[in-house]
């Protein structure tokens, strides 16, 4: 395991610091998968810290008759840009780019699928993407083991913004966005 933030004020200026970059209201699954997606607060501290970041006034949480959503509050603003400089510069860059990606990713509407199936006694992973337009990513391999076929299929179902923007990477000869992603990795694991 890498990096991880223990103190409740660094998670609190995390989430505030995250909230500050997406900079619109964001719903709870949402907000949940920003926060946790690189592995730097654990899900029972983060609630915690939410809680008590909403009580306090810094997180703004508006319910509508569809769903219950969060933003940064002019109060919580003003504490992620006096804070902001508290949090290590790799953490920042890394979960804002992250953030970014998965909003992104969301934003065009995108769902991801992914079944595993046997044939002739090998197993193959169906991954695709979709979005309004269509289709727009369709991967299939073929394996050996129902076991490994079953933990690429969790990998990609738990991250299927990051194996999407992967394989484009490595497809058009971009692998600097892998590159960074391990550099961040090694970063992180030092401080």
């Amino acid at each position: 395991m890498g990096f991880r933030f223990k103190e409740k004020k660094d998670i609190k200026t995390f989430i505030l610091y995250l909230l500050m970059q997406i900079d619109r209201p964001v719903d709870m699954a949402t907000l949940n998968d920003v926060v946790m997606q690189d592995d730097f607060v654990n899900q029972f501290e983060f609630m915690d810290a939410l809680f008590e970041l909403v009580a306090s006034g810094a997180v703004a949480k508006e319910i509508t008759a569809e769903k219950t959503v969060y933003s940064l509050s002019p109060k919580g603003r003003v504490a992620a840009e006096m804070l902001e400089g508290d949090l290590v510069g790799v953490i920042k860059e890394r979960s804002a780019r992250s953030a970014m990606r998965l909003l992104s990713f969301e934003r065009r509407g995108s769902r991801a699928q992914s079944k595993v199936t046997e044939e002739n006694g090998r197993f193959v992973l169906s991954c695709t993407v979709t979005d309004k337009d269509g289709e727009s990513f369709s991967l299939s391999v073929s394996l050996d083991s129902r076991r490994r076929a079953d933990m690429m299929k969790r990998n990609f179902d738990e991250k299927p913004e990051f194996v999407y923007r992967a394989i484009l990477g490595v497809l058009s000869g971009d692998i600097n966005y892998l590159a960074d992603s391990w550099i961040d990795d090694e970063d992180a694991g030092d401080n």
